[in-house]
């Protein structure tokens, strides 16, 4: 185990925890929601799903800007992200080698531990039961999973979740 940790989103919350191998080439992350608190995306997810699983997969890349162009390209379609957002990005996180006209117009997540950045973005699902979605990750240093980016992708659910009422990550609109 590697990080662990609690997030609470409004009247929902979950405890995630992660684990890697001893190469550090397999990294899951294993949530749980918190049931004593309101229904959210997990507990969705769980249902529709039919019980525990894989909610996503994460692809490494060194340049996540070209490698959202280009998988954009091929057919995929990334959430969205309220434009606010990138309003105070650089004050919360820094410089994160990437400009931030370039993040917002792509809809990238950045986030910053101790050791560096990183930068994300999740597809909405194409599951017929929308149990399954992906994710491009590019580390700037950063080794940890980002508590901010953790709760951006669960509020970025949840934003959607309203507009299809499906567990995972609904088509933009």
């Amino acid at each position: 185990q590697t990080f662990e940790e609690r997030i609470v989103v409004g009247l929902q919350a979950m405890d995630s925890k992660v684990v890697q191998s001893a190469s550090r080439q397999v990294t899951l992350t294993l949530i749980e929601p918190d049931t004593t608190r309101e229904l959210g995306q997990i507990d969705a997810f769980l249902s529709a799903h039919g019980g525990a699983g894989v909610q996503h997969l994460a692809f490494l890349t060194k340049d996540i800007t070209t490698a959202v162009r280009t998988v954009a390209d091929r057919g995929a379609r990334f959430l969205t992200t309220p434009p606010a957002y990138y309003d105070t990005l650089t004050d919360r996180v820094g410089d994160v080698g990437a400009p931030v006209p370039t993040l917002r117009e792509l809809n990238i997540l950045a986030d910053r531990d101790s050791s560096g950045a990183m930068l994300q973005i999740f597809t909405e699902s194409r599951h017929p039961r929308r149990t399954l979605f992906y994710e491009l990750i590019d580390r700037r240093g950063a080794r940890t999973f980002g508590s901010n980016n953790i709760k951006a992708l669960y509020e970025a659910v949840e934003r959607q979740r309203p507009l299809s009422d499906a567990p995972g990550p609904a088509p933009s609109t």
